[in-house]
């Protein structure tokens, strides 16, 4: 496997996208927005997020305002989560984090102090306004007929994922991989192992995070297959139209849960603690539930979202890796800390 940190974009927003995620790596943040307002927050997020967090940080804006008659501008940084979150415990002065695996707030919790290790608790569903799964896009017509996780290992197939040291999407994809296999071998994790081991045998290339890998699939046209989160596969569809690509639901995939929290030592240093509170219970409401089915997230009120883009989230048998490998301590340690399942399957493979 190569480790591949630069995609060169070619057309419309994703290829924005990926330039300003440059930024965020080449410097200590990529700002989006205007540039005066009477206060001011800053939302640490994961790739796959820009799109939505647009639409929500406007309708916050515009909420408060006419709650409140302050002007707020709510600030984006996006790239890799575990990019992200160590760019938050390294000095980013991050109001809020809407990360894409609890493991990314955990570890800012724990090296830096400015999360409590109770944050789940803040905040209804711990701390989950919305969540996703991972889904399969393909070329047009599926040439390689893929349908399941266990299609991802053929010798012919080759899989475009991220690198899960950097990107939530890169573990959600090596995660839900290890479960399909762990459940389909009679729980056996030696062949749940083995299992993830080919699918990585397949992988040519490594980005940072998954719009990275998205760029590279869809742009570039690498591989056959791109696990990916459901928002991003539609996405594309919005990018480059249908007449290219086709999304396979898995019969089976995992529960994904990207997280949210409050960053308590920036808010009381920068005194935002009463905006950025009011930020992250406004993503519980119904209006901003609405927008994230719009953008193909499965929102925690499906009430709250149009039929229409409830219709788009088909109905799969989700599985949570929590119920598989235990806590999230343990699977990070186990997997994707220096000396795990990623990196011993690495060194295997090389």
């Amino acid at each position: 496997m190569q480790r591949e940190t630069h995609p060169t974009p070619t057309r419309r927003s994703l290829s924005l996208s990926v330039c300003l995620a440059a930024l965020v790596l080449a410097g200590p943040v990529h700002w989006a927005g205007p540039a005066r307002a009477d206060s001011e927050l800053l939302n640490v997020s994961y790739d796959p997020t820009r799109e939505l967090y647009k639409d929500i940080n406007a309708a916050f804006s515009a909420d408060w305002k006419a709650k409140t008659g302050e002007t707020v501008t709510v600030r984006a940084s996006h790239g890799g989560s575990g990019s992200q979150a160590r760019t938050v415990i390294d000095g980013i002065p991050a109001d809020v984090v809407t990360l894409g695996i609890p493991s990314d707030i955990d570890a800012i919790s724990r090296l830096s102090k400015k999360i409590p290790a109770d944050w789940r608790s803040k905040l209804p569903n711990e701390g989950l306004p919305y969540t996703s799964t991972v889904v399969f896009l393909v070329r047009k017509g599926n040439p390689k007929g893929v349908k399941d996780w266990g299609d991802l290992v053929k010798p012919d197939v080759k899989v475009i994922t991220p690198n899960p040291k950097t990107s939530a999407g890169g573990r959600w994809n090596f995660l839900a991989a290890w479960g399909y296999a762990f459940e389909k071998e009679g729980k056996n994790a030696d062949k749940a192992n083995a299992f993830v081991g080919d699918l990585y045998k397949n992988v040519p290339v490594l980005d940072t995070g998954a719009r990275g890998s998205t760029v590279t699939f869809a742009q570039r046209g690498l591989g056959d297959v791109l696990p990916t989160w459901e928002n991003e596969a539609y996405l594309v569809f919005d990018e480059f139209g249908r007449d290219k690509f086709d999304v396979v639901v898995p019969p089976t995939s995992i529960y994904a849960e990207p997280p949210v929290a409050l960053v308590e030592a920036n808010v009381d240093k920068k005194g935002t603690r009463r905006q950025a509170e009011a930020y992250l219970q406004f993503l519980y409401s119904d209006a901003a539930q609405a927008i994230f089915a719009k953008h193909h997230y499965r929102p925690l009120k499906r009430a709250a979202a149009k039929p229409e883009d409830l219709a788009q989230l088909p109905e799969v048998k989700l599985f949570k890796i929590e119920d598989l490998q235990g806590s999230w301590d343990d699977i990070q340690k186990k997997n994707f800390d220096n000396g795990g399942l990623f990196d011993q399957l690495s060194k295997a493979g090389r």
